[in-house]
């Protein structure tokens, strides 16, 4: 079981904890964010300037989701893990985020059907082939078109009973070589409509096999997943993210509370599996400010390991959740973006800069992504 050490602070999120085998310093994480900056598919050299401009003594990062084979990327210029050359590359990114002191962990992650060549050849400077096989899923229906981005996502094919353990297997390596590559554990990509999603949500689940109809049936893909990679690098270095309540690339649960009991249930089977990473449902409106649902309590109790919870969440929110008890450590994604120090914004109370969501996801290896400033220009942060 996880636990807090040491005194409670006077800054809650700031406070250290025991994540199993890990020591933080605090309680504040860098979400995993897609970036668009890894031409090829290929880490660059920029990232590590990225990754350890928000890396701190005792802080925990979790990288963009890194794609684990060819057909499983659906977004230009993301990085992958599933070649020599992307295990190399990636070598000096960890390395630069443990020089500061900080842990690592590698998102890794297949789209599914969540695919578009519009999409890709849109934001990408290299063109990307037309004439590809369709992209894979639970299922063969596509994902309804955005029309206000102008976006058509193609038809998916379901994947056959005999290809799900080749799956498993492409997930297992790409597990091995994050391992390879330095980093000090690995995190599912179990959210936002991305192909594990697919299978265990019943609103994109149309499947009669024993991968489809039941609650058990349509998280047997994930669990036998799980089963593999704790096999392959250990619990103890795993962790997974989940948006149960999320409505994301057509993935919605009938039941979403049914859903996250059964696969916390199902992670709790792995002694030691190290930390489930949860997100929020969608916020609401109340008396013209955002508000955070908070639906997570109940799986924060049931889980064995260190909760994570994301979603909107500030430091207001963040300090309160953590001195309630309700999770253990918060990550941060666009906050975290923009404030490459954020931490120690936190112990200042410090103003934060705002983020241009305009570059996002453009591939410019500086702008948007290495040059949102630091606090009187002084990296030395928290």
């Amino acid at each position: 079981m996880a636990h807090q050490v040491g005194k409670e602070a006077a800054i809650p999120l700031l406070t250290p904890y025991k994540m199993g085998q890990f020591d933080l310093s605090h309680r504040v994480v860098l979400a995993p964010m897609t970036r668009c900056r890894s031409y090829g598919g290929v880490p660059q050299p920029q990232a590590a300037v990225y990754y350890s401009q928000r890396a701190t003594r005792g802080g925990l990062l979790v990288s963009e989701g890194t794609v684990i084979s060819p057909d499983s990327m659906g977004y230009p210029e993301i990085p992958g893990i599933w070649t020599q050359e992307q295990v190399e590359a990636w070598k000096p990114i960890v390395d630069a985020v443990h020089h500061k002191g900080a842990l690592f962990f590698c998102q890794i992650a297949h789209v599914g059907r969540v695919y578009t060549t519009e999409f890709t050849n849109r934001l990408s400077k290299t063109e990307i082939k037309t004439d590809e096989p369709a992209p894979i899923s639970s299922t063969d229906k596509a994902v309804t078109p955005d029309d206000e981005a102008g976006i058509v996502y193609p038809k998916p094919r379901g994947l056959r009973i005999d290809e799900i353990p080749h799956v498993i297997e492409d997930f297992r390596r790409a597990a091995r070589n994050a391992i390879a590559a330095g980093f000090d554990g690995v995190e599912i990509h179990g959210a936002h409509g991305f192909l594990l999603e697919q299978f265990m949500k019943d609103s994109a689940n149309d499947r009669t096999d024993m991968y489809g109809g039941s609650l058990e049936n349509r998280c047997r893909f994930v669990v036998e997943l799980v089963d593999s990679l704790v096999h392959e690098v250990g619990a103890h270095r795993l962790g997974i993210r989940l948006s149960p309540f999320v409505d994301y690339m057509d993935c919605v649960d009938s039941d979403p509370e049914g859903l996250a009991t059964y696969l916390v249930e199902q992670l709790n089977k792995h002694q030691g599996f190290l930390y489930c990473h949860m997100v929020e449902p969608r916020m609401a409106i109340v008396d013209g400010r955002r508000q955070i649902p908070h639906g997570l309590l109940p799986f924060k109790k049931a889980f064995n390991g260190t909760f994570i919870a994301a979603g909107g969440y500030d430091k207001e929110e963040g300090n309160k959740v953590i001195s309630d008890g309700y999770a253990d450590l918060v990550a941060y994604g666009r906050l975290f973006l923009a404030n490459p120090d954020l931490p120690r914004r936190f112990e200042l109370g410090a103003p934060l800069n705002e983020y241009d969501r305009s570059t996002f996801y453009t591939q410019d290896p500086v702008i948007g992504y290495t040059d949102y400033p630091f606090l009187n220009d002084d990296n030395n942060s928290f």
